[in-house]
């Protein structure tokens, strides 16, 4: 099925990552009246965020006669980095009470266990009624609750160099299909010489090759490659052969910029250099590009931004797919099982998820909103790249998938990798995937 994805001061103790243990227990035995809950923030963006929020939340709670205090645990860490870690502090029941996640961390800790549902929460508190309601599916586990709130969303799509394709007097419109694409890609080719368009791929983009690249481009044309009902992968599902002839298509014509994405840090060459540059003039990316790669404050910041970038929906893969966005929840917030300090926690969610601290938040990340009411409110309603993400987000795409989700990852990279290194055409790269990921999966997760 087709999804739509409509996804007085009080001061914060910051605390090394080094000295954490017992977590979840909080700072606050509670005797006194006054709890303390912990959050882990891995992103500089969302440590600078998250800590200026903490004093104005405590304000709050002061204002309800309710002691509570936050400690920010700030430690810069790799998503893959985070997860490890993470696993063995909620293994160990020392995680922090409230858990900044992606998908796939809350797809497999609340399976696990290692997650608090937060449905009693939600069915009490109003602001549940303003998310968009294919962000609630997106969002439902499958034992039908939920386990974190997004604390953004995001539409992934085609960025493109309007500056450099006006100038070469390349068509800007709209493509309907890849090979209408391709061949512009061609004609800029020809051109200038370039690799003219970067779409994650390989191993060393790690879980992006999936989240970022490969799925979106499935999903257009796909939905049908996991099964909610049975809870397995479709591996004989069609797209994932087409996604696979696509990227076979794009390397074998030299229109891919193989060695960088062969690159230990393959966004670096590509998306942080010559994107900027413009000597790659299509990138495949999603609405936080606006602020973390090539906004004033971004990696790469691209003077003129609005003026020589402009997007593209995907275009369709087959014939009679129509042109559409993929969209993804991004973050969300979770509660540790073994919190003592849950309601708290869902507190700190609440204020969080509410008004300007969300908008706040939203600005500082470059994610559009979950939900249907910030369109008013400052800053959020001052950026208009984010708010027309959001009227993106309801022709969006969307497929809600489960358990297995990390493995499939892992065996499109390796599978894409071998594209890249020329040692697998289309065909040849979705045995190896298939292979791959049944091993991987097991077959339990495999759909028969």
């Amino acid at each position: 099925m087709k999804r739509t994805y409509v996804a007085a001061a009080f001061t914060a103790s910051v605390v090394a990552a080094a000295g954490l243990t017992g977590c979840s227990a909080g700072g606050g035995d509670g005797s006194d009246g006054s709890v303390t809950i912990t959050i882990m923030e891995t992103k500089q963006t969302n440590i600078d965020a998250i800590s200026k929020e903490i004093p104005g939340f405590e304000a709050e709670m002061a204002e309800q006669g309710k002691d509570i205090k936050v400690e920010l645990i700030a430690d810069v860490l790799t998503d893959e980095q985070f997860m490890t870690k993470m696993t063995q502090q909620l293994i160990a029941g020392q995680a922090p009470d409230v858990l900044d996640i992606g998908e796939n961390m809350a797809i497999s800790w609340s399976s696990a266990g290692y997650l608090a549902p937060l449905d009693d929460y939600l069915s009490e508190w109003d602001g549940w009624s303003h998310y968009y309601p294919a962000v609630k599916e997106a969002i439902t586990r499958q034992d039908g609750q939920v386990y974190s709130l997004p604390s953004g969303a995001g539409v992934l799509n085609l960025f493109y160099r309007k500056d450099i394709l006006t100038e070469l007097g390349v068509d800007t419109s709209q493509p309907e299909t890849w090979d209408e694409l391709i061949g512009r890609l061609v004609e800029v080719k020809e051109k200038t010489g370039d690799t003219p368009i970067v779409i994650p791929a390989g191993t060393a983009w790690g879980g992006g090759t999936w989240g970022e690249g490969f799925m979106p481009l499935l999903g257009g044309t796909d939905t049908e490659f996991y099964d909610t009902e049975t809870d397995t992968w479709d591996l004989e599902s069609p797209g994932w052969l087409a996604v696979f002839e696509l990227y076979d298509d794009l390397v074998s014509n030299g229109l891919m910029p193989v060695e960088d994405l062969q690159n230990p840090n393959p966004w670096e060459p590509t998306k942080y250099e010559k994107f900027p540059e413009g000597e790659i003039q299509v990138a495949a990316q999603g609405t936080w590009g606006w602020k973390f790669d090539w906004g004033p404050n971004g990696a790469t910041p691209i003077e003129g931004l609005v003026e020589k970038v402009s997007t593209w929906q995907f275009p369709g893969l087959r014939s009679g797919d129509k042109p559409y966005g993929w969209s993804n929840t991004g973050g969300g917030y979770a509660i540790s099982e073994d919190s003592e300090n849950k309601e708290a926690a869902w507190e700190f969610i609440k204020y969080l998820s509410t008004g300007e601290p969300l908008a706040e938040q939203l600005v500082a990340s470059g994610a559009a909103s979950a939900r249907d009411d910030l369109d008013d409110v400052a800053p959020y309603s001052e950026e208009p790249q984010l708010l027309q993400a959001g009227e993106d987000l309801g022709e969006s795409v969307f497929v809600v998938t489960g358990d297995g989700a990390a493995q499939i990852g892992q065996a499109v990279a390796s599978a894409t990798e071998l594209i890249l290194s020329g040692q697998a055409d289309g065909q040849q790269a979705y045995d190896a995937f298939v292979k791959d990921a049944t091993d991987l999966l097991g077959p339990t997760l495999v759909k028969e």
